[in-house]
């Protein structure tokens, strides 16, 4: 029977279950970031997880959760890349056939690396719906499971293991910056931080050319908005997920939104001050703070959830170097 809520103790139960197939990724403190940013910084760099993102948790809870028939007859997932790379590496892991359906402009390291982890790759629009008929088409004629980014509990619940790993790593962190895409994994990061400790702040945090959950809490409704091209491509998404958005209205405290120019400042930053190479989706929590979206006492013990790190080295080498 498919589960139809996420409470602690799947994330709990999750946390168990993928412990010896995913890192403990650390908590860092960068001191040298906090003048700049007005708050103790803190950074939880996912980019150190097993293929360079925090996807491999809930696709490896998915995986593991399912029945031995259902992994005979593969998964299948649409990605933007880097849930794409968490099901091939699972799949091949647990030797369950995966095929992963990425956007025709995916950067070519997510698209080489889900290739190279054994996956069978199909490239359609980047049009997330388009992407999600090919997706329907493929279960129907192969019988494969769904593996959704986003939709899926399990897949929710093994993202919220990362939030944790950040209450044992420090008890006094006070608020969690943390991306926005479909909303999985600020569902179950939310769940975990709020049932246990519901003082602990909770800020999403979106692309401002793709703001969909920012867009429906100001409407007070669920909202489709237009979708603008973003350097922040992990996090395109043009309505926000039908299970994600209740847990994200009941657990998320604020959601606001970071623009093109301080998410360029932000990797930057990260380079320079932790020595981390994120992806420009990880970077939105800094860059909302750079463009002072967010207010901050100065001793708050903050966290920023840096999710990833697969991106075109060249172009990050160009926004590196300011000529992007």
């Amino acid at each position: 029977m498919e589960k139809t809520g996420l409470i602690l103790r799947d994330i709990y139960e999750a946390e168990k279950r993928i412990r010896p197939y995913t890192i403990h990724t650390p908590l860092l403190r960068c001191g040298t970031l906090d003048e700049i940013l007005g708050c103790e910084v803190y950074l939880k760099p996912e980019m150190l997880q097993i293929t360079g993102a925090f996807k491999m948790r809930g696709a490896t809870n998915k995986i593991l959760s399912l029945s031995e028939t259902e992994r005979s007859k593969g998964i299948i997932c649409s990605s933007s890349g880097n849930h794409g790379q968490a099901c091939a590496l699972a799949g091949k892991t647990f030797k369950t056939e995966a095929t992963v359906v990425l956007p025709e402009d995916a950067p070519q390291i997510k698209i080489s690396k889900v290739k190279a982890f054994g996956a069978r790759v199909l490239l359609g629009p980047r049009n997330y719906k388009e992407r999600m008929k090919i997706v329907k088409e493929e279960q129907g004629e192969h019988g494969y499971t769904l593996v959704h980014a986003y939709e899926d509990y399990a897949v929710m619940a093994g993202q919220g293991t990362i939030a944790l790993e950040i209450l044992r790593d420090c008890p006094g962190i006070e608020t969690l910056l943390v991306p926005i895409g479909g909303g999985g994994l600020i569902s179950g990061i939310a769940t975990a931080i709020k049932e246990i400790n519901p003082k602990i702040r909770v800020i999403g945090v979106e692309s401002e050319n793709c703001a969909p959950y920012a867009e429906s809490r100001k409407a007070g409704h669920k909202v489709e908005v237009e979708y603008l091209p973003t350097i922040a491509d992990g996090l395109a998404c043009r309505e926000p997920g039908e299970n994600p958005y209740p847990i994200i209205e009941k657990y998320v405290d604020d959601i606001v939104a970071a623009n093109e120019e301080d998410i360029k400042a932000s990797m930057r930053l990260i380079a320079n001050h932790a020595k981390l190479i994120a992806e420009p989706s990880s970077s939105v929590g800094i860059a909302a703070l750079l463009g002072k979206r967010i207010k901050l006492r100065s001793d708050e013990k903050v966290c920023f959830v840096l999710t990833s790190g697969n991106w075109d080295i060249d172009l990050i080498g160009k926004i590196f170097n300011e000529a992007l």
